[in-house]
């Protein structure tokens, strides 16, 4: 069985892993030049995180992951408003949590792919005809599965099934990262998730190894469309936000070095045209308020993969694939438009202090798992309940 990848982000080396254990023949294609460097520090839990044990991967999870002892928001004065000791998400999660950047869990699973699996970067799908993709390089390939794992911004998708507008919906937000060096700012937040406590706008900065500081943010915006410059609208959206924050945009890369998007989901009626499918952002992105869309990219790769190994066709696969996930990805979904979205970017001072009242909260006894359980639900189907 020959299948082939459009995108060599989390999901679609997640899924050419299974495959090619499964014995299939993997074409994974990606535009862009190489791994991306750029990305922003997740906490990864839930439905991937069991994939990445069913996967034989949770060691090296933890192998790539940042350490993390405290969360805490600070005031303009750099004042903390408030601090949690990480350990308390990870005792309601059952140790089942890693803090890790994006790169670096793209990193691990590129590491671990087979040798057999062929792929190819500076390339892309061209075209689709019923089970041939025509590639960017000129290369044609007949192959019995066509996957689309290239984000929420797919060509795949919209190859296959149209226009991006029919699918994404904003959620009135922009979001970007970056990386630089400053042992002193690094000294500040070594250890640490340190936010910015402020309204429809946040940073946040992580210390990771070799006195680099990761940064990320999101602020609210009617506009959808992304800037020419990323840099000169990071400066913009997020002065005057206290000294942490402005040293941390002194040290704004090159905007070729800068990540930044909108803050969006897909919604789609099907995820399936014959043998062509989407898995992760492509399919059905959370958005990055929801704060899972990793997992549910490497659990839903996990998922098709062992969907096809078990049918008696591709077709079966999918469909079945399909069945199982989507109600899944679309409970995520809801949760971030209806109750996450105020939680994680207040618009009012009200909501700013039921905010940092709630995270007072987890560290009163009894009712630490009663407050984490909402940003860290675990209420849902296992992987394996999933596959049974």
């Amino acid at each position: 069985m020959k299948a082939v990848i459009c995108g060599a982000g989390i999901a679609g080396l997640a899924l050419a892993h299974r495959l090619d254990h499964h014995g299939w023949n993997v074409h994974l294609v990606d535009h862009a030049p190489g791994p991306r460097a750029q990305g922003y520090m997740i906490d990864f839990f839930g439905p991937g995180y069991e994939a990445l044990a069913a996967m034989g991967l949770a060691a090296e999870l933890r192998r790539f992951a940042s350490p993390v002892k405290e969360f805490r928001y600070i005031d303009d004065y750099g004042r903390t408003t408030v601090s949690i000791d990480y350990g308390l998400f990870s005792k309601a999660l059952d140790g089942e949590i890693a803090s890790v950047m994006r790169p670096a869990l793209e990193q691990m699973l590129h590491e671990h792919l087979g040798d057999t699996i062929d792929l190819r970067y500076r390339t892309t799908v061209e075209r689709i005809e019923a089970n041939r993709a025509h590639l960017s390089d000129g290369t044609v390939i007949d192959a019995d599965l066509i996957v689309g794992a290239d984000g929420v911004h797919s060509r795949v998708r919209a190859l296959a099934f149209g226009p991006e507008q029919d699918y994404l919906r904003y959620l009135g937000m922009h979001t970007g990262a970056y990386l630089f060096t400053d042992p002193e700012l690094y000294a500040q937040v070594r250890g640490q998730f340190v936010l910015t406590e402020t309204l429809n706008r946040q940073m946040g900065f992580y210390g990771l190894t070799g006195d680099r500081v990761a940064v990320f943010a999101v602020h609210r915006t009617p506009d959808p469309a992304l800037p020419d410059d990323p840099r000169a609208a990071f400066r913009t959206a997020y002065a005057g936000m206290g000294e942490l924050a402005d040293r941390a945009l002194a040290h704004c890369p090159a905007p070729d070095q800068i990540y930044y998007d909108q803050v969006a989901q897909i919604r789609m009626p099907r995820w399936s045209d014959g043998a062509t499918t989407l898995v992760g952002d492509a399919a059905g992105a959370v958005s990055l308020i929801a704060g899972q869309g990793a997992s549910l990219g490497v659990a839903g790769a996990y998922l098709l993969a062992e969907c096809l190994h078990h049918a008696s066709s591709v077709p079966e696969g999918i469909a079945e694939y399909e069945r199982r996930w989507r109600p899944v990805v679309g409970e995520v979904q809801d949760s971030a438009r209806d109750r996450v979205t105020e939680w994680f970017l207040p618009r009012t001072p009200a909501k700013l202090l039921l905010r940092r009242w709630g995270f007072r909260a987890m560290r009163l006894p009894g009712l630490d798992r009663l407050m984490v359980g909402p940003l860290f639900p675990k209420g849902r189907k296992t992987v394996a309940e999933l596959l049974a």
